[in-house]
């Protein structure tokens, strides 16, 4: 493997030790929390802890934070390999600019996003991140697999980041709203970006298994992907 192959390995490798250990910590402090509302709420007695709820709502927004992170790693992975093999600041040093401020400026939103108390801010830096990650996300050198956008490793991921994106955004909401329906709202928007979660475990896996090394590239892009077909090497051919 060369370091371009070991590089490629950072976002999974970061999926497997930070996102995917924090989704289900933060599930596990959401059903307990759940529970102890529902037990306090028929009058039972409770031994889940109050602080419950607080570490939901801490670790969730660590969890949001991960999970846009994640995805600019491997979006400055697949966008960074482009630029280098084509060149690509010598024939649109204006396009390579905008990408290097894109990056630092999705980050700022989403760090303006957790500080931010108005429902309009938290509107805005919210809009902004996710946009930061679709315009991103539509750079040269991303591999979309936009002939199967509902088994796309990407589009899940860009669809659960923005979930979770969302989901943090109305936090203060759902302590505003009395009648509970931002709660609803929120619990429905996590239950989806937890299939979302699942989809991107196997899409991921399968991606892994069909990337090759960069050394077997020029021969495995000759290959007919829909067909299922390959060149027969010039050695059979001659035999």
């Amino acid at each position: 493997m060369q370091l371009t192959d070991f590089l490629g390995l950072v976002h999974p490798v970061l999926a497997v030790m930070c996102v995917f250990p924090l989704i289900g910590i933060v599930v596990n402090y959401a059903w307990a929390t759940r529970q102890r509302r529902l037990q306090a709420k028929s009058g039972d007695k409770t031994k889940i802890p109050a602080s419950s709820g607080i570490e939901h709502k801490r670790l969730g927004s660590w969890l949001t934070g991960a999970t846009v992170g994640l995805i600019l790693v491997a979006l400055a992975y697949a966008i960074s390999k482009n630029v280098i093999t084509n060149q690509l600041w010598n024939k649109a040093p204006f396009q390579v600019i905008f990408i290097l401020l894109m990056f630092p400026a999705t980050i700022a939103s989403l760090v303006f996003l957790y500080s931010v108390n108005t429902k309009l801010w938290r509107g805005v830096f919210a809009t902004l991140t996710g946009a930061g990650l679709i315009i991103l996300g539509f750079q040269d050198g991303v591999f979309r697999r936009d002939n199967e956008w509902y088994w796309s490793h990407y589009y899940i991921g860009i669809a659960a980041g923005i979930l979770m994106i969302f989901s943090l955004a109305i936090v203060p909401e759902i302590y505003k709203d009395k009648s509970n329906r931002w709660r609803v709202i929120h619990t429905i928007v996590n239950c989806i970006a937890l299939l979302l979660f699942l989809g991107q475990a196997m899409t991921g896996t399968r991606d892994l298994l069909e990337i090759p090394l960069s050394w077997q590239e020029p021969y495995i892009y000759k290959c007919d992907f829909v067909n299922r077909t390959c060149p027969i090497p010039q050695s059979q051919v001659t035999k």
